[in-house]
């Protein structure tokens, strides 16, 4: 049986491996997946609950054990990974609570109930940015909907996902929660078996795909499709806080998250004054190891994600952008602190998703110079604007998803994550994100 190796991003050390799903295994994964999945069903919403709180249980002992796989496996330093482990078991009682309000049945009068059932086989498709809660935050909702789960992580974070599997499945029905492991040749496997329904986080490329293949069996599909994330700054803005929001979600998680900030639009009459404050931010920010204390931007998780921050980096250069901090040549694994001014249309970073420690800056003239250009773009997840009593009328001229108005996107309370354009097809979250994971249906009489 072929093996599918997993290494650390600082040094490339082989850290662990795990079995590869062969495409031949898959159906009768399907197969063990429709048997768990009747009695699963059949149980109440409540039991479900019970069951899904006692097996999230399980993993709380774990959850030092999870931060630091997620940290070895695609670089994330400890204090985040710790964030990302601790607040997906914390939140696990909270999140099915939600969910099971969300499907419960509904009174359509005297005479009819509105339910929510379930689809079948459900399989999840996650990310390696966020490995243990964009899987979690997929797969909750289709096991509580009554589905059982084949979860298919990235080839680049296999052994968070393993854990996170075999923790819940001490509890779990067998067959219920199942692993494939492997590059796309088992996603594409996946998506074409007999299953009901697709949950993806990933690239507008491979969404592309998978929408193709599930046509054929008209698919449910909830899909996550990355972003290019504008910001804003308007001449009235509070410049400190613009500025230290700017760096921070440019730099978080290495700028390995979809809704990093990726092009900022800032007004011209105080553009030297937000760009000062931007550097005298970046500066602060230490790159290194992930295990070491004030590490605060870890490597890029594999060569490749490197290679194409630097592409966009040199065709920056090439193309007229100043850089006011760092370079265009870094070494593998990392990416110091960027900041360059003078982002043009022409320019991938403008373009395209960057995925890495880059703060990009153009200036503009008139407030609608800068929302033609934030929506001059195929992706629509996020967007932020900073500014006075005004920001708000820009905010609603803007086409992404998620718009945060001084803050960062996310919502508040139980917000859906929605992307527009295409950056999303579907979304999760919320009441009526929970629903997606089931089948409407309508009693009368």
């Amino acid at each position: 049986m072929s093996r599918l190796s997993s290494y650390d991003p600082y040094n490339q050390e082989v850290i662990g491996d795990v079995a590869i799903t062969e495409a031949a295994d898959i159906a009768p994964m399907v197969a063990r997946a429709r048997l768990a999945q009747a009695p699963w069903a059949a149980l109440s919403l409540a039991a479900r609950q019970q069951q899904l709180t006692l097996a999230y249980q399980q993993l709380v002992p774990l959850q030092d054990q999870l931060a630091r796989l997620i940290s070895r496996e695609m670089g994330k330093d400890l204090r985040r990974a710790n964030y990302e482990a601790g607040g997906t078991l914390q939140s696990a009682a909270y999140f099915t609570e939600e969910i099971a309000a969300a499907l419960a049945p509904e009174s359509l009068g005297r005479n009819g109930e509105l339910q929510y059932r379930p689809l079948g086989v459900v399989a999840v498709i996650s990310p390696w940015n966020y490995p243990l809660a964009m899987a979690n935050n997929l797969l909750v909702p289709a096991l509580m909907a009554g589905n059982s789960v084949i979860l298919k992580p990235s080839e680049q974070t296999p052994l968070v996902a393993e854990a996170f599997v075999n923790g819940l499945n001490q509890v779990l029905p067998p067959g219920l929660l199942q692993i494939a492991h492997g590059d796309e040749t088992t996603g594409q496997a996946l998506v074409e078996a007999d299953i009901n329904m697709i949950a993806f986080t990933g690239s507008i490329e491979a969404g592309k795909h998978i929408m193709a293949n599930a046509a054929s069996g008209l698919k449910r599909l909830v899909m996550e499709l990355g972003g290019n994330d504008p910001m804003i700054v308007m001449a009235d803005a509070n410049l400190d806080a613009a500025a230290r929001f700017a760096v921070a979600s440019s730099f978080e998680n290495a700028g390995q998250m979809c809704t990093s900030t990726e092009r900022i639009y800032v007004d011209a009459r105080i553009a030297a004054e937000f760009e000062s404050k931007v550097l005298a931010y970046a500066r602060q920010y230490q790159v290194g190891p992930w295990d070491q204390a004030r590490v605060n931007i870890g490597p890029l998780a594999n060569p490749a994600q490197h290679q194409q921050v630097l592409r966009q980096l040199q065709d920056a250069r090439a193309k007229g952008a100043r850089f006011l901090l760092g370079s265009d040549d870094y070494p593998l694994p990392f990416i110091q602190p960027t900041v360059i001014s003078g982002l043009s249309r022409e320019m991938l970073l403008e373009q395209d998703e960057t995925f890495g420690p880059v703060v990009a800056i153009a200036h503009f003239e008139r407030i609608e110079q800068a929302i033609q250009r934030a929506n001059d773009s195929r992706y629509g997840l996020g967007a932020v604007v900073f500014g006075g009593a005004a920001a708000n009328q820009v905010a609603q001229q803007l086409e992404a998803g998620m718009i945060g108005i001084n803050q960062g996107v996310g919502g508040a309370g139980d917000a859906p994550w929605v992307g527009a354009k295409q950056s999303g097809f579907g979304f999760h979250g919320s009441a009526a994100g929970h629903r997606q994971f089931a089948q409407v249906r309508v009693i009368s009489g």
